[in-house]
Formats: C-alpha cells, sequence, structure tokens
C-alpha cells in the first residue's frame, strides 16, 4: 500500500504533468501588430490629439511643474495612484478608434498588448469585472463570518478549552483570510491595471488557489495529525512560494501564472469532484456542483471568450460564476462543522 510520501510525490509529479499539458505557445496580439493602431500611437503622442479631441495627458503643463513629468503626477492623489499617462491614453483611445472601426467593417475585437479591448467607466478600467469582483468579496467575508459565528456561539466547544470539536477549523479560517485577500487585490486590478496592482493579483490568486489545493487533500484524506498535514502541505507550499518569487522577482509573466493557476485549480477541483463521487457526506452534492462549475469556469478561462458589449469577456463571465459557487463553498464549509461536531459528541456520549 503507498504511504502518504508516495502519494504526495505523485500528486507532485500528476501537477508537473498538467502543467507540461498546459504549456503551449501564447498567440501574438493582433491589434498592437496593425500598423494603423500604431500609426494611430505614434501621432497621438506627438501631437497629444486624436482626431479632434485633445489628450489631456499628453499637454506640456502651464505651471511651474517640469515639462518631463507625468501628467498624472499633476491630478489630486486619488488619481495618481491609476499612473494614466500620454502613452497608456493614446493607447487607449487609439484601441477604441480602431475597434469601432472593425466593428463598422464587420470585424470582431482583437487583442491589444496581450489584452482584450474593454471600456472604461468613470476611473474603473473594467467597470464589471470590479463589481464582480467585490460582489465575490462581500460573499466570501459573508461566508467565513457566517462559519466562525456558528463554531463559535452555536455548537458546543470543549469545556476544557473552549475550542471547537470541528478538526479542520484553522483550516479554514485560513482558507478565508486568503480567499477575501485574493478577491479584494482582484477588485483593485480591475479597477486599475498597473504594475504593483498585477504583481499583489496574481501573488495573491496564485497563494489561494495552492491553499485551496492543500486544504482539499486536507480534508478528502480526512487528515487531522501535524505531521501529516505538515508533509502533505510543504511542498505544494513550496511550489507556490517559488512561483510567487519568481513572479515578484524575476518575470511577471502572465501566460505562465495562468497555466500555473489552471492546474492547481484542475487538481483540486478534481480531488473535490473524485470525494463528492465516492463520500456518502451530506453535502455531496453541493460539493459536485461547485466542482462542476469551476471546472467549468476554467474552461471558459482557458478559451479566453472575446468581449460584449464593451464590458464583458470571458474572464467577467468567471468571475460572475464565482459568486453563487463562493455562497455554495461556505454552506458545505457550515454543513460539514455541523456534521463532524456532531459525530464527535455521539462517540463522547
Amino acid at each position: 500500500m503507498m504511504g502518504l510520501g508516495g502519494k504526495v510525490s505523485l500528486l507532485l509529479l500528476l501537477l508537473l504533468g498538467l502543467l507540461a499539458m498546459a504549456c503551449a505557445a501564447a498567440d501574438a496580439s493582433e491589434g498592437d501588430a496593425d500598423p494603423l493602431y500604431r500609426s494611430c500611437v505614434e501621432e497621438c503622442q506627438r501631437t497629444g490629439a486624436l482626431k479632434e479631441d485633445s489628450i489631456k495627458h499628453c499637454m506640456v503643463p502651464t505651471d511651474d511643474q517640469p515639462a518631463d513629468r507625468s501628467w498624472y503626477a499633476h491630478e489630486p492623489l486619488y488619481l495618481q495612484w491609476k499612473e494614466w499617462n500620454c502613452n497608456s491614453e493614446c493607447r487607449y483611445h487609439c484601441m477604441m478608434e480602431r475597434e469601432k472601426e472593425r466593428e463598422e467593417l464587420a470585424l470582431g475585437p482583437v487583442k491589444y498588448h496581450g489584452k482584450w479591448p474593454l471600456k472604461r467607466a468613470s476611473v474603473f478600467q473594467e467597470p464589471f469585472s470590479a463589481a464582480l469582483s467585490a460582489l465575490t468579496l462581500l460573499v466570501q467575508f459573508n461566508g467565513w463570518l457566517s462559519f466562525f459565528l456558528l463554531l463559535m456561539y452555536k455548537l458546543p466547544l470543549r469545556p476544557e478549552t473552549h475550542a471547537t470539536y470541528y478538526e479542520y477549523t484553522g483550516l479554514w479560517h485560513i482558507y478565508g483570510y486568503l480567499a477575501m485577500n485574493s478577491w479584494f487585490w482582484s477588485a483593485i486590478y480591475h479597477s486599475c491595471d498597473t504594475a504593483w496592482t498585477e504583481k499583489l493579483y496574481f501573488s495573491s490568486t496564485a497563494a489561494f488557489l495552492g491553499y485551496s489545493l492543500i486544504l482539499a487533500i486536507l480534508r478528502t484524506s480526512s487528515l487531522r495529525d501535524e505531521a501529516s498535514r505538515v508533509m502533505v502541505a510543504a511542498p505544494i507550499l513550496a511550489f507556490v512560494t517559488t512561483h510567487i518569487l519568481y513572479l515578484n522577482f524575476y518575470d511577471l509573466n502572465k501566460d505562465l501564472n495562468m497555466k500555473v493557476c489552471t492546474v492547481i485549480s484542475i487538481a483540486q477541483l478534481l480531488v473535490w469532484a473524485l470525494w463528492a463521487a465516492f463520500t456518502r457526506h451530506p453535502s455531496r452534492l453541493k460539493i459536485m456542483f461547485v466542482a462542476l462549475g469551476g471546472i467549468l469556469s476554467v474552461f471558459l478561462e482557458a478559451q479566453d471568450v472575446p468581449p460584449r458589449w464593451g464590458y464583458v469577456d470571458g474572464h467577467a463571465i468567471c468571475l460572475a460564476m464565482a459568486i453563487p459557487l463562493s455562497y455554495l463553498w461556505w454552506s458545505f464549509a457550515k454543513e460539514d462543522a455541523e456534521m463532524r461536531t456532531s459525530a464527535i459528541m455521539k462517540k463522547k456520549r
């Protein structure tokens, strides 16, 4: 019979295999290779205007400020954080202009600099995705808070230590903190795409997904002793930490991060789906629904669906799916805590 160490090694080999299968050459962005787009950006940066509209970020300040400073440096502090400048503004407005021309010719949208053309709303770069991320953050907070209140005030506690009977309480609390952190930075990143928000978004998402895989293995395997938990968590934590350090200090590679997160997501969803298929847990149907919904979300993310109506793309659809899935996920956690507490109390009698 294979020991725990062998199972962990097999899981890591599976992860590496899935990562190798997921790796494929990224398609070059068609939009920023368009000569008309390039000439538009060059003309905009040179003249500070696009057709009859002036781009104020390209205008030279008239005060005593140095002329080589970016225009956004003269904005209030609450707008400076967006780091919009002449180059980024010319890219955005030329992108929108080219997409309008392509639409008139009945041509579909194309990517510019690796991203789909999405319209802004006020100071929000991707308003729909930012709003959905904020809603998911709210659902995650409500789920974690209701889980905490259930354990501390509704379920019985151990009389000698006042600790919970549920063996996975600490694991779920850490999961809640990482989930809320991840969705917080998702909302920030989709509101303002800068180098530092991108790093924080990618890093927090990778940490959240890596820990989700650890939680999946520990719960489905019913591992309760610390030694076994460390044996499972250590190699996954080492892999995720290395990946995060690579992104932040070597190469912020979006394609690589997408492949790593996709592999980890599929691995943990398969673990939960297999467990739900063979267990008699009363909430197994919820887990199966979450697993299937998550796999569908990963598939849609991989398909990279082009935007519709200028605001909604495949990524936004995945963010929308995360709202009901997050609610069901915390519903399972609460029912699991109730079931395990009831089972332990019956054994003590």
